[in-house]
């Protein structure tokens, strides 16, 4: 995008005021959707997101600032801005880049781009219809499909000169159902990064049916008691709730400020010795990988949890540098207008060794949450709270009736000791993490878990 030469000269001028660090971050973004919803498609939109950001340290300090003019001159006078926001003071680098070839561990076999409209809608039709014929209950459905394009440049003066193209792509289907004058909604969102050959073993038809069956089973269900009781978290976005609950917590954004309820416990056992937690960017295309970070750091797998002790956190550049530790290939941001912090890639609870038979077994009477939804949590505190978007009762060791409106209430560090039992079968879900860099793709994932005690929220 942006030539080793023209890349230098910005960089020198970042650091012409005594910058100790300088980056720049260049992209070049295509989004593209295709929407159905009352039967017909209503919207195929397409987005370019292009620009660059210049990015100076001087010890503990940064400043960032961005342009969407990536001539030359609109480099300059960008590098410029950020160099004298900096303060005074005289260049002290030599930059020499070397252009670094990390190679693509994500192959893509069909871009997006290259592919019709007209065969973009046919899976989205697929998906819709399979939605809206499960059962006469479902009175409204909404699919879309999503692809990106992401590239990206990144130059630096430790001698970084790296390119990285990142396609992804989602398909997202909702379904509405009725009884009884509620509605319900149950959704499906499977994404890879890859291209549209990710329909090669994923059925957009099975993708709706799940969507709706969901919605239905909800619309037919009671009302979740309340209490403290034993929880079995289903395995794929179940790991939603390390996701927000700890995994938070352990990004170096948090941890560098003393806001983290794991400061200061590197070695320390923090989780039940069931428990192990990675993060991996490594993954082979999958929704939440990298070749490398957005500052340039090559993917990593971080064993963030092992056997209940505490072994890394999430690091980025800047934040590393308050810390007194290296990257960890953690940074990321949305796009050249948001400055990068450290952030999740594909993040799970490892599979352990019970089964899933013996899990639900061991359940006297307590809550199996088939499907985790949404929530929030505060990464100082730990404290969360999620919703189950599919849910049944468990008694006598047999999953029994549906019911709706759970929720999840509690604290990361106390769910982490409370993981008792971890099954086999890790599986992984899709979703976007936002944060203060913005809104990245990211896994959650785990096996069937089963948390001892937990407080649902209910009726």
């Amino acid at each position: 995008m942006i030539s080793r030469e023209v890349c230098r000269r910005v960089l020198q001028k970042a650091v012409s005021t005594g910058a100790d660090y300088a980056e720049l971050f260049a992209e070049n973004t295509v989004n593209h959707s295709i929407r159905m919803i009352a039967d017909k498609v209503d919207a195929i939109q397409d987005a370019v997101v292009a620009g660059a950001a210049v990015r100076v340290y001087k010890g503990l300090r940064s400043v960032m600032a961005s342009t969407v003019d990536t001539s030359e001159s609109g480099l300059l006078r960008c590098a410029e801005q950020a160099a004298e926001a900096l303060g005074q003071g005289k260049a002290a680098i030599d930059i020499v880049l070397h252009e670094r070839l990390f190679g693509d561990i994500h192959p893509v076999k069909i871009a997006p781009t290259s592919v019709s409209n007209a065969e973009k809608i046919d899976v989205v039709k697929a998906s819709y219809a399979a939605a809206k014929a499960y059962d006469p209950s479902i009175v409204q459905v909404t699919c879309q499909l999503l692809d990106v394009d992401h590239n990206i440049l990144i130059a630096n003066t430790e001698g970084t000169y790296a390119q990285d193209r990142q396609i992804r792509t989602r398909l997202f289907t909702q379904a509405v159902a009725e009884k009884n004058g509620e509605t319900q909604v149950g959704y499906h969102a499977p994404g890879r990064r890859m291209g549209m050959e990710m329909f090669d073993f994923i059925d957009p038809k099975a993708v709706g049916v799940r969507a709706a069956k969901q919605a239905v089973t909800m619309a037919g269900a009671g009302y979740c008691p309340a209490g403290v009781m034993t929880v079995a978290i289903e395995n794929g976005f179940g790991g939603v709730i390390f996701h927000e609950s700890c995994g938070h917590s352990l990004e170096a954004s948090a941890v560098a400020y003393g806001q983290s309820q794991f400061c200061g416990k590197l070695g320390q056992k923090i989780a039940n010795e069931k428990v192990t937690a990675i993060d991996d960017g490594t993954i082979p295309n999958a929704w939440g990988s990298i070749n490398i970070d957005d500052e340039g750091t090559p993917a990593q797998r971080k064993v963030l949890i092992e056997n209940g002790i505490l072994k890394s956190y999430m690091i980025d550049k800047f934040n590393g540098r308050r810390m007194g530790m290296a990257s960890t290939g953690s940074s990321r941001r949305q796009s050249f207008a948001y400055t990068p912090t450290s952030r999740m890639t594909n993040t799970y609870i490892a599979a352990g060794n019970d089964k899933n038979e013996d899990i639900i077994a061991s359940i006297e009477y307590g809550l199996y949450a088939k499907e985790m939804g949404g929530g929030s949590v505060n990464p100082v505190t730990g404290e969360f709270n999620f919703a189950v978007n599919e849910g049944y009762i468990v008694r006598n060791g047999k999953i029994c009736e549906p019911v709706r409106g759970a929720s999840l209430v509690g604290k990361g560090s106390e769910i982490l000791q409370n993981i008792d039992m971890v099954g086999t079968d890790m599986d992984m879900g899709q979703g976007m993490c936002g944060s203060s860099s913005g809104s990245v793709p990211t896994n959650v994932g785990q096996p069937l878990i089963r948390v001892s005690s937990i407080t649902v929220g209910g009726r």
